[in-house]
């Protein structure tokens, strides 16, 4: 029986929601609308998968022989991405029978089924890899995202992730770091403005900076503008600044959040990012740093044990 643990009601407040099948996000207040992305991952891996067919499969398993599968936890985790999971057996095979025994977000232990599939044994088959391929993957960044979230502890830093995804996944990631209760900083280019080092550097200097940021307000007033120092000497300039909402603070030492901080006017927000760990997160979210933005979320987070155990159905 699966003993899934659900997490407190409110755990994922202020968090973008995302539709991972739909391949898109969903903000409170979408600063700009995103086009539905026609790319279909799921397609896209059962093809490089499955190829022209599964010789295998096609050999040694009858034709209408029936089976059940169930994806087992072999290891504590956060359970992300059992829609794709399924949506990926719904594709091999429509006629296949899902049952989602724990939801995204819930916790799992050792020996935890998380799905149970029923149908024909080929399909399942067929299925088996690309559906344990993303739920892994994704389990384990929603798990990673839960150990982030944690050692936060009674601090009001949120937990950002960033465009440090795996090509073609970003949606399907991102979905798995809200359930780990983290929440989605910008999902691409087009959905804010991050003006970082190589900006500034091309620019050739700050000189007229606020010059582009009161035209850039004046121009679309409700997006989000977020701009990077490398420095507390660049957060002093940019607090200055009208119009900024976000100053991220990149490879800031505690100390340096702290100075950067005090210096605080208006509403602007301030996220911290560069080198955080689980060690040290808890000491830069005790700064009253607003945000915590964390690429290894993404791309390095360590896939999952689950597996599928088959049972023949007699027929």
């Amino acid at each position: 029986m699966a003993t899934c643990r659900r997490p407190p009601r409110g755990a994922f407040d202020n968090a973008s929601f995302i539709d991972p099948l739909a391949f898109r996000t969903y903000r409170a207040n979408p600063p700009a609308r995103m086009k539905p992305n026609r790319y279909d991952p799921i397609a896209a891996a059962l093809k490089e998968d499955i190829g022209d067919g599964d010789v295998t499969t096609d050999f040694f398993i009858p034709e209408t022989l029936h089976a059940t599968g169930r994806i087992v936890a072999r290891e504590n985790a956060v359970v992300a991405g059992t829609g794709v999971a399924s949506e990926v057996f719904r594709q091999v095979d429509p006629s296949t029978d899902i049952q989602i025994l724990c939801r995204d977000g819930d916790s799992v232990a050792a020996g935890d089924g998380i799905i149970e599939v029923r149908g024909l044994a080929r399909s399942i088959l067929k299925g088996e890899r690309i559906a344990l391929n993303l739920l892994q993957s994704l389990c384990g960044i929603a798990t990673l995202t839960r150990q982030f979230v944690d050692a936060v502890g009674n601090h009001s830093a949120k937990i950002l992730d960033t465009r440090k995804t795996t090509p073609g996944l970003r949606a399907l990631e991102k979905a798995a770091v809200v359930a780990g209760g983290g929440v989605n900083h910008r999902f691409g280019l087009y959905d804010m403005v991050l003006i970082k080092d190589n900006h500034l550097a091309v620019l050739g200097g700050s000189s007229s900076f606020a010059d582009r940021i009161r035209q850039l307000r004046q121009e679309q007033p409700n997006i989000r503008i977020e701009v990077e120092a490398d420095d507390l000497e660049q957060a002093r300039t940019f607090v200055e600044v009208d119009g900024i909402d976000v100053i991220l603070l990149d490879n800031m030492t505690p100390a340096q959040i702290r100075e950067a901080l005090a210096l605080k006017r208006n509403n602007i927000k301030f996220e911290a990012s560069g080198g955080i760990t689980l060690k040290n997160v808890r000491r830069v979210a005790a700064t009253g740093v607003d945000y915590i933005s964390i690429g290894a979320l993404t791309n390095a987070a360590r896939a999952i044990d689950i597996a599928l155990e088959m049972t023949h159905v007699p027929g």
